[in-house]
């Protein structure tokens, strides 16, 4: 997949589109802006620095969606730049499924703008590139990314112990999955016309209290 070939999807007043390398003093702006708030949730490199280089990370994102393993997008409200979106880990075959990373910056939380984004990038992936399932893992501390698979009626399938490296440690996640067959009419019209199953994203007790701790590793 080329990287022209990743589209631009709108629904309402949010835009969702590719990102692109001049798009990184804007991204540093936000992103500088919004550091207190998004910092507990970003990817960090085990032993690396936690310095922001937009331009690295844009010619990162745009390098594997050139090998057709990434769909890395901006999120847009009436044309301001707002958040950002990636489709990774996309792969085909007996598998055909990717995975969502989001965020957006604090002033625009909680008003359906990541929804919108993450049903239209679903949607894109479900009915265009024909994958088949669509994962979301999320911290356990993080509700508002929660409220976003409520919302949407991703499936809760699970606790991911020491997941992906967030913060600077090892954290735990919350899985969430939807495949093509539970939506066929897509992910953004059974929200928008109010039919998501109310319990899907329903977090287990068991798991919910495991979460509250962490897992126990051995002294070296």
């Amino acid at each position: 997949m080329a990287t022209a070939a990743i589209p631009t999807l709108r629904d309402g007043d949010v835009t969702l589109r590719p990102i692109r390398a001049r798009d990184a003093k804007v991204l540093e702006r936000v992103l500088l802006d919004n550091r207190s708030w998004l910092r507990q949730w970003e990817a960090t490199y085990p032993g690396g620095g936690t310095v922001i280089d937009t331009r690295a990370s844009i010619r990162n994102l745009l390098a594997h969606a050139r090998t057709g393993h990434a769909l890395p997008f901006v999120i847009e409200v009436d044309g301001e730049l707002v958040g950002q979106l990636n489709v990774s880990s996309i792969t085909f075959g007996s598998l055909s499924s990717a995975s969502i990373g989001y965020w957006v910056s604090q002033a625009h939380a909680g008003r359906g703008i990541t929804p919108a984004a993450v049903a239209l990038a679903t949607d894109y992936c479900f009915s265009t590139l024909r994958l088949h399932r669509m994962e979301i893992c999320i911290r356990p501390e993080n509700a508002p990314s929660l409220r976003v698979v409520e919302k949407l009626g991703f499936r809760y399938e699970g606790l991911r112990r020491r997941f992906i490296h967030i913060n600077g440690d090892w954290r735990d996640h919350f899985s969430f999955a939807l495949v093509a067959e539970e939506v066929p009419r897509g992910v953004l019209r059974r929200w928008h016309e109010g039919r998501v199953p109310e319990d899907a994203a329903r977090i287990s007790a068991e798991d919910r209290a495991a979460a509250a701790y962490p897992l126990h590793v051995a002294d070296r």
